[in-house]
């Protein structure tokens, strides 16, 4: 059966929709991609590190301080490159799932699994990089905001928080409320543009973005039964990594500007 807006919102309401539509549209400065955003940053932030801390009384943070340290120096670098003063935080979580996520406001956890696959202190710059982007870049406010235009309502956050029945779609769009608050995955679109942005900080960071191909590549190894990318909210890990080759030459200026970071092994360091 196919559900028109008139059946999902009420017709009287898909004026209110659309011009909302239209004035929540706006231009993101880094991607200069429009996006419907009805959420403040100050909500999408206060959602994030209420979320966070949830997440950490669930998770197991890793007792390992040399890793962690790691982390957590990495990731300040990426998050100094991005430009954006939020309230960063990186912690490390023992955890068997390759992963890992940022979520509004600057909260990021990083899953120990994904540690082999990053292999180097560069490859935990492209994870690093590629989650910090997200952040940046609105896309949890983005998903919010068009989970509240398919649920029909052009509320607060706040109010639709609180109610019951509307609740379970704001929280999807941020992957939370599932298993340990983040399971769901950005779309496709936004996926692209968190590997683009997240390479160029990464290299003005002065860590080496040729490495970000071959984090992919990697990635590529342990997706070998995956579905077809038109299947899939992620791209395919292949074609992550030869989009970013080809965006080599445009980040490369950013790295030689740097303060170089030589790459070195994680077990190494």
């Amino acid at each position: 059966m196919q559900i028109t807006w008139s059946k999902l919102i009420g017709s009287g309401a898909i004026g209110l929709v659309l011009a909302v539509f239209a004035l929540a549209c706006v231009t993101n400065s880094e991607t200069k991609r429009k996006q419907f955003i009805v959420v403040s940053d100050a909500q999408m932030n206060s959602m994030g590190a209420s979320s966070y801390a949830e997440i950490k009384n669930k998770e197991k943070i890793s007792s390992n301080a040399r890793l962690t340290t790691l982390i957590r120096d990495v990731g300040q670098r990426i998050a100094k490159a991005s430009g954006k003063a939020y309230d960063w935080e990186f912690n490390l979580f023992d955890s068997q799932e390759v992963n890992a996520w940022c979520l509004p406001g600057g909260k990021v956890g990083i899953y120990s699994a994904i540690l082999p696959v990053a292999a180097s202190n560069a490859g935990l710059a492209a994870v690093m990089g590629h989650e910090v982007a997200h952040a940046v870049l609105r896309h949890g406010a983005e998903r919010v905001s068009q989970s509240l235009l398919v649920a029909g309502v052009m509320l607060t956050l706040d109010q639709a928080m609180a109610d019951s029945k509307r609740k379970p779609y704001v929280m999807a769009a941020l992957g939370l409320g599932a298993q340990f608050g983040v399971v769901l995955p950005y779309g496709r679109k936004q996926e692209a543009e968190a590997d683009t942005v997240g390479l160029e900080y990464m290299a003005k960071a002065g860590y080496d973005p040729a490495q970000a191909i071959e984090l992919w590549v990697r990635m590529a190894k342990l997706s070998g039964g995956r579905s077809p990318e038109f299947l899939s909210t992620h791209p395919d890990p292949l074609n992550r990594s030869r989009a970013l080759q080809m965006q080599q030459q445009a980040v490369r200026r950013f790295y030689e500007a740097s303060a170089k970071i030589p790459t070195q092994p994680i077990e190494s360091l």
